[in-house]
């Protein structure tokens, strides 16, 4: 089915479900405005902390996933197929959010290997400390880069179809 065949379909449903749509989004939104999670790697060699960070990026991260699937009904509704390719981004910033959990897991178990400035550290401590930095840059890029293209699918597609309901 073609955009257009999408938005002939039924307007008045369809500027129906973008409001309720939308309204969704922007209470997720300001959610995840409000837990405030920083991809900042902070060197704090305690379980505690860990423990903690952990929980709240679990949080933040599950959150955003029902925030960028949230985004993803949105554009449904106007592009299939532009959704269909922001529903795979959806997948790798959960797939992202994991494999952070996964070395948070690891430092929350060894705290100590996150102190850049031991001198006697192993080889696995250091590749550890890299590989946090690593993946918590390639989550905030991969974030940045999903609100790019929505803000950019919005201004294309999503605005002129919701002026054209109203």
């Amino acid at each position: 089915m073609n955009n257009k065949k999408i938005m002939d379909e039924d307007p008045e449903k369809l500027q129906n479900e973008a409001k309720k749509q939308s309204d969704r989004l922007a209470k997720l939104g300001i959610e995840l405005g409000e837990i405030q999670f920083s991809y900042k790697i902070e060197e704090k060699a305690s379980k505690e902390y860990w423990e903690n960070r952990i929980l709240d990026f679990k949080k933040y991260n599950e959150t955003g996933t029902e925030y960028y699937n949230q985004v993803y009904a949105l554009m449904k509704l106007v592009n299939k197929e532009e959704a269909q390719i922001f529903l795979l981004r959806t997948s790798k910033f959960r797939q992202l959010g994991f494999s952070l959990i996964d070395v948070m897991e690891k430092i929350k178990e060894n705290p100590s290997i996150i102190n850049s400035k031991d001198k006697q550290q192993s080889e696995w401590s250091k590749k550890t400390r890299e590989q946090i930095k690593e993946i918590s840059n390639n989550c905030l890029h991969h974030e940045m880069d999903m609100n790019s293209y929505f803000r950019d699918f919005y201004e294309k597609h999503l605005r002129k179809f919701i002026e054209k309901q109203n």
